[in-house]
This record gives structure tokens, sequence and C-alpha cells, in this order.
């Protein structure tokens, strides 16, 4: 399994308005074509209503390679920027899960 933590900080509050939109138009796709893609949530920070952050886990690393060829995640990627302050990234490599097999 591959896994990572995605935390992004938005300027204001219209690029939050925008950049929840670009989620909601792209993690429908993620669900309908990407069998390799096991979880991919994304999250509010309590308190923090200009944080977010995305908890994704794939089959394996090719999972996550593919995942990132797919049109629909290159759009999100090329447009995010624009409401962006920060992001970081963390990836993961699973010691242990329920609701997820090894």
């Amino acid at each position: 399994m591959f896994g990572l933590v995605v935390k992004f900080v938005l300027k204001d509050e219209a690029s939050a308005q925008g950049f929840d939109a670009l989620v909601a138009e792209t993690l429908p796709k993620i669900r309908q074509s990407e069998p390799g893609t096991l979880v991919y949530a994304v999250h509010e920070v309590d308190g923090e209503p200009l944080h977010r952050v995305f908890y994704e886990m794939y089959a394996d690393r090719a999972a996550f390679e593919a995942h990132e060829e797919q049109p629909h995640v290159r759009r999100f990627l090329q447009e995010r920027g624009q409401y962006l302050e920060s992001f970081s990234v963390d990836f993961l490599s699973l010691r242990d899960a329920k609701g997820v097999t090894k």
C-alpha cells in the first residue's frame, strides 16, 4: 500500500470556495475511474476555515502514479495553485489499519 497526506492552506474565503468547487468536480471522477485509489478523503480542519487535509491511500505506488496521470487529476493539479497560500505533502507507509487490508 502507498499513501499520503496533503495539507493545504488557502488564500482567503473566496479561494476556499473556488478550491472546494474544484474538489467537488474532481472527486466523483476519482470514485468512478480509479479502482486502485482505495481512500481519497478530503477534510476541513475544525477552527481553521482556510485549511484542508487530504488523506489518500492507494493499492500500491503504481496505482498512485496512474492516479496522477488521470486528466481530472492533472486539471486539479494545474488549477489548485490559484487558491493556495501553501501546501505540504507527507508520503506514508502503512503499518497497520482497520478498514484497509494490507
